[in-house]
């Protein structure tokens, strides 16, 4: 929803190539942008929890036959710590700032999952893909600076560096392996059971130490990971590009990828794999006559000797290396109803326009591929303290998504608030999405 607006410093997080309209800020320590946002494809809380049907059961199966194995759940949370900037003569502009930053995205387990609720007796000769099993998780300080500069009349461009510290991080992608039930009417037994080519693995980090630490309190665990975010555990390095270049005064494109950068994660590790493979015909018990002195063939305990000879686990301390989930975002905007505001400091008497009309295409790079949206919007500047944006999006979450923003400067005091799906707000039960941004700033316009 802040993407492409013109004086909010935010819209320079998402692109830092974009037009602006200030030349200093500083915002609010710990509230100039707080965001939070969570959904789910394929299934909403209403769909397990409904009253509708009293068989929870029945609930829970119904959902995992409909949602699939591309369907995934995620959250992101991010709080601006710090933020700042100012103009650099005529052309350019530097900002820079701390935000802290929470991260989870998780594909459904479809096959896993259907094994363990409903069992294989209904699956035979079908194979349950270990593969289905794909999640990230991560939160982490992120130290940035950028400059935003003004090339010529119709093209600005601008770049952000970014050193991210890692707080904690668990990761498990590209898994391996099968498992399946083979009816064997000429073999030993009726079915035989195989695992075959089993290869899961979870990497984390900032987790090994918690574990170990049996007396640790809440407050000892909290103030143990936030002292990571001085840069003193896991860190990174990633840049964000970006440009608008306008065709005419009133239609303008422009463009940005973020966090196109990685983390290196070398301290307070633990990675756990699971790995092998395994067939078996299931149990052949034989009853022999015993005396007193003789005991039972442990059948049991022979199995478990051969599963755990071939299923093995196995935890080590590695270091490992993740991207950052890049994101990409493409726009045109067109203006209409011309105005003139002479405190525009980048084009003397710049024309503005009070309405904006623009379509915008972001994503996000994930584990199994890009996760898509589209949003139309229209930005109303009412005057020179007052601005509102309501937009329509169709993603991966819903095809009827409307969103609204608004921002209201007292002097040079700033508040802005953003929402997306609202149509959900009004059951967030069945939303499949929700979203929120808010944030309180000084913005200045001349020196």
């Amino acid at each position: 929803m802040l993407y492409n607006v013109d004086d909010l410093p935010q819209s320079l997080l998402q692109n830092p190539g974009a037009r602006i309209d200030f030349t200093r800020h500083f915002g609010i320590p710990f509230f100039s942008q707080l965001h939070l946002s969570a959904g789910s494809t394929g299934v909403t809380a209403h769909d397990i929890f409904s009253d509708e049907n009293g068989n929870v059961n029945e609930r829970v199966r119904n959902v995992m036959n409909t949602i699939t194995a591309g369907d995934y759940f995620s959250i992101n949370e991010q709080m601006e710590i710090l933020s700042l900037g100012w103009k650099i003569g005529n052309k350019g502009y530097f900002s820079a700032g701390i935000y802290q930053e929470l991260d989870v995205f998780a594909y459904f387990p479809k096959d896993p999952a259907v094994l363990a609720f409903e069992g294989n007796a209904d699956y035979i000769n079908q194979d349950f893909n270990f593969s289905d099993v794909s999640f990230t998780g991560e939160v982490l300080a992120v130290y940035h600076a950028g400059f935003n500069y003004k090339v010529d009349r119709k093209l600005t461009v601008g770049g952000r560096l970014k050193l991210y510290s890692g707080i904690f991080n668990a990761e498990s992608t590209g898994n391996e392996g099968v498992f399946r039930t083979v009816q064997t009417p000429n073999g030993p037994n009726f079915y035989r059971h195989e695992v075959d080519g089993l290869n899961v693995i979870v990497n984390t980090s900032g987790y090994a130490s918690l574990k170990v630490k049996d007396s640790i309190t809440v407050d000892g665990a909290v103030a143990d990971l936030l002292s990571r975010s001085l840069l003193g555990q896991n860190v990174g390095v990633g840049i964000d590009l970006g440009f608008n270049y306008r065709v005419t005064d009133q239609f303008s494109i422009n463009g940005s990828v973020q966090d196109l950068g990685l983390m290196f994660h070398q301290k307070d590790l633990e990675n756990s794999n699971y790995f092998g493979s395994f067939q078996t015909n299931g149990l052949e018990p034989l009853f022999p006559e015993l005396d007193g002195s003789e005991s039972a063939i442990p059948y049991w305990d022979v199995f478990e000797e051969r599963l755990d000879a071939n299923l093995r686990d196995e935890t080590t301390a590695n270091e490992y290396t993740t991207w950052r989930p890049l994101k990409f975002n493409a726009s045109f905007e067109f203006g209409t109803g011309k105005s003139i505001l002479p405190c525009d400091y980048l084009i003397s008497k710049r024309p503005r326009f009070m309405n904006l009309f623009g379509m915008l295409i972001s994503g996000v790079n994930r584990p199994k591929g890009p996760t898509y949206g589209v949003t139309a919007y229209w930005d109303r500047k009412v005057n020179d303290n007052l601005r509102f944006r309501l937009a329509y999006a169709v993603d991966e979450f819903s095809l009827t998504k409307l969103g609204a923003m608004v921002s209201s400067r007292f002097k040079n005091f700033n508040i802005y608030l953003a929402a997306n799906d609202i149509m959900g707000y009004t059951n967030l039960a069945k939303a499949n999405s929700a979203s929120l941004q808010l944030g309180l700033q000084f913005i200045f316009k001349d020196l």
